[in-house]
């Protein structure tokens, strides 16, 4: 997964960095409140596609009162820095995407994606299809993530008929655990949000253990989980030698992890809990 990798956006405002597009879960992953050569919101903003004014739907839960979805046509032509990834920062009194594949949105508003949770069946079109998303919830409200997730769950399924389930499976992996001299980490200082990794590098500032957990499937290649057991959120940096350099000044991610974090990767049977897509279309549906 989206909680910046341009791994995953699973997450948090965008994860994305620079080493393929979580989700995150991605996202998420992903995922920060700002890109790398971004830091304003794009200048080709979404226009009203398919604008319906929606209040609070019948079962009690809020749903954006404004919601606009369209495809991005003739992307390839716009310059470069409008072919960026970006999505609001919580509390904006909106929720906006801009070049933004659907996977990368299911991601975020379902936190999956990434290797262990990844999205699987995704339609051929997926990949090169790129959208724009603009809503507003109802009175203009500032919504955190949490809040417009579910908003965002529901956009999905009344569009574009979004339908899935989930599998579970065993596969080679990680799991990341306390190292024998104890964890070495900074409680999260303040409210800012970010996550991100880049080659070399981990970037994390107030996120839990189980998002540093996803970062670092990216960076080894395999899913990790999360068993520290460890509450709350951290602010970290790690710095380490690429899995695929053959020569650096740099420890490798496992020495790292434990010479930095005080934590350790173990090479174990890991749970994979997949999302899989069963149907969803591409152009969205008026409603």
């Amino acid at each position: 997964m989206i909680r910046n990798i341009c791994a995953e956006m699973t997450d948090r405002t965008l994860r994305c960095g620079l080493v393929s597009l979580l989700a995150i879960g991605a996202t998420t992953l992903v995922l920060a409140t700002s890109i790398e050569g971004r830091s304003q919101e794009p200048s080709v903003r979404p226009r009203s596609a398919v604008d319906s004014p929606r209040q609070i739907i019948a079962d009690g839960k809020m749903a954006f009162a404004v919601a606009s979805v369209r495809i991005m046509q003739d992307r390839e032509k716009l310059p470069m820095a409008q072919q960026m990834f970006y999505m609001s920062p919580p509390g904006a009194g909106e929720f906006t995407m801009h070049n933004a594949r659907l996977d990368n949105l299911i991601a975020w508003a379902f936190k999956v994606g990434g290797l262990s949770h990844p999205i699987t069946r995704e339609p051929a079109w997926m990949d090169s299809t790129y959208y724009e998303v603009a809503a507003k919830p109802p009175g203009d409200l500032g919504l955190n993530y949490d809040q417009l997730r579910p908003m965002v769950q529901d956009l999905l399924k009344e569009r574009f008929h979004l339908m899935y389930h989930t599998e579970s499976k065993s596969e080679k992996g990680y799991a990341l655990v306390i190292a024998k001299g104890g964890p070495k980490l900074t409680p999260a200082k303040d409210a800012a949000q970010h996550a991100y990794t880049m080659t070399g590098r981990l970037d994390v500032a107030n996120e839990p253990m189980s998002l540093v957990a996803e970062l670092l499937a990216h960076a080894v290649g395999q899913a990790v989980v999360d068993e520290t057991e460890l509450k709350g959120s951290y602010d970290m940096k790690l710095n380490y030698a690429p899995m695929e350099a053959t020569e650096s000044s740099l420890p490798s991610i496992f020495a790292a992890v434990e010479e930095q974090l005080g934590l350790q990767l173990v090479s174990q049977k890991v749970p994979v809990e997949m999302f899989v897509i069963d149907h969803v279309d591409k152009e969205q549906t008026e409603n």
